[in-house]
């Protein structure tokens, strides 16, 4: 037979007659029987971050999302590039969402990029660049970690040119995520869309929400001006 609880004056439900406190107060006291137990409840702890004030209990909503971190590292690698005229990075992403490729552009491996040309113009074409500098595109490729790239996703900054779509469209990569497309009207690119377009690799220009993401090594020190310094590590 159903067992009737009925609501005392005092604020506690008495059931067959074990009574049990529900007082809603910050720190909640429960009694089962003889049992008296007291439960917490979680103070809210906030604190200043960029000079907003951010609530310890909750997740971050300032995250990156998954395509502001792709571009992100790809923009990071481009750091490593030696060229004084134009730092690009590529990174390649499968579709768990894992990063298996990155590149930056430079020269080939084993060969000084002390003793090869930066320049962009020349009288003679071979005191420029162009003929020796390896594309991030084709960096990110061979650095593969995984067995192959077969559709994966490429981040780079800037459009691939024809060689790059080339290399894009022969390892596999079903799509590009591009930065900056300040090239579009020379003949190479024109011909890498023509390549892209029939090969049936998708390609779409990555709008930012955020213009600059810093990266700043002293945030995770805990300092007198760290707002976080008094968390204790995950």
């Amino acid at each position: 037979m159903a067992t009737e609880n009925r609501q005392k004056s005092d604020g506690c439900i008495e059931d067959n007659g074990n009574s049990r406190d529900i007082m809603d107060t910050p720190n909640r006291k429960r009694r089962v029987g003889e049992v008296t137990e007291n439960i917490a409840t979680p103070e809210k702890k906030t604190c200043s971050s960029n000079g907003r004030r951010v609530d310890l209990n909750k997740k971050r909503s300032d995250y990156l999302e998954w395509d502001e971190y792709f571009m992100a590292v790809a923009f990071l690698s481009a750091q490593r590039s030696k060229d004084p005229s134009s730092q690009v990075g590529a990174c390649i992403v499968n579709s768990e969402k894992k990063i298996v490729g990155i590149g930056y552009n430079g020269m080939p491996n084993g060969c000084s990029d002390d003793k090869l040309p930066w320049s962009r113009t020349a009288e003679d074409r071979l005191d420029t660049k162009y003929p020796y500098v390896c594309h991030a595109e084709l960096n990110a490729i061979l650095n593969k970690n995984s067995s192959d790239v077969k559709g994966c996703t490429m981040y780079v900054a800037l459009f691939p040119c024809n060689e790059c779509a080339k290399l894009v469209i022969q390892s596999g990569i079903r799509e590009i995520v591009f930065m900056s497309d300040k090239y579009r009207h020379t003949p190479e690119m024109t011909a890498s869309r023509r390549l892209l377009d029939l090969a049936g690799v998708k390609y779409t220009q990555f709008v930012p929400k955020r213009k600059q993401i810093t990266i700043n090594f002293d945030a995770i020190n805990p300092t007198v001006t760290n707002p976080l310094a008094s968390i204790a590590s995950p």
